[in-house]
């Protein structure tokens, strides 16, 4: 309990502090797993909605491999990358192992099929007659598409809180694309499993709420976002 109380404490004393390197890994937090969200974003809704809105052979089994990759695990993600990024690698040319950027690469892959997923079931669910009204009223299929999406707004906010939550508190994939290296590749969680390695627990419960803090505030204005769009 007395570690908890204390890990309160820092907590309060870093934010209030605006400690320097504490500023700097939850930046680099906010900037990895905000850029690899909006990636997904434009992925996963771009390939959730063609794959709702089209028919053809095999349909099920991509489907099914959608669905099976919202569960991808991170670390798994984090091996295959650092080999395909690795000198020795297919795209190991690009010399960018052990860097931010790697990181980015790496949850924009974890959360794309979470994103796609949710996309494809939110433009599916919509009634299949909302379609041929739109085309009826003289829309473009392009047209028909952005229509259907802005229909199904809500459930892509969803869909942008379960990639972003799905991203910012990953640590596995992260450490190993990104190296944990202090003042360059370091975020909020990497940073919280080598505080806890080393006995420093204080910190690490301070961190950890940091991570919450942050998480709740982004997901309550997304949340108020979808909440004021609601139909009444």
């Amino acid at each position: 309990m007395d570690l908890i109380i204390e890990g309160i404490i820092k907590a309060f004393w870093l934010l209030v502090s605006f400690d320097p390197e504490v500023l700097g890994i939850t930046l680099l937090s906010i900037k990895v797993s905000g850029t690899a969200t909006l990636i997904s974003l434009v992925i996963g809704i771009s390939v959730g909605a063609s794959v709702a809105l089209t028919r053809f052979p095999g349909r099920s089994i991509v489907v099914s491999l959608i669905n099976t990759g919202m569960a991808l695990p991170p670390v798994v993600v984090g091996l295959f990358v650092t080999i395909s990024l690795w000198r020795n690698g297919p795209l190991g040319f690009l010399g960018i192992l052990y860097t931010p950027l790697a990181m980015i690469v790496a949850q924009a892959v974890i959360a794309t099929p979470i994103v796609t997923g949710i996309s494809l079931a939110a433009v599916q669910q919509l009634p299949a007659k909302l379609r041929l009204q739109i085309l009826a009223l003289g829309a473009t299929r392009r047209q028909m598409v952005w229509i259907l999406i802005k229909e199904a707004k809500l459930s892509l906010l969803a869909a942008i809180m379960a990639g972003f939550g799905g991203v910012i508190s990953e640590v596995g994939a992260s450490i190993m694309v990104g190296g944990n290296i202090k003042g360059y590749s370091r975020v909020l969680t990497t940073a919280t499993v080598m505080e806890t390695g080393r006995g420093n627990f204080d910190v690490a419960i301070a961190l950890s709420i940091i991570l919450l803090l942050l998480a709740y505030l982004i997901n309550l204005v997304l949340t108020q976002v979808q909440q004021r769009e609601r139909p009444r």
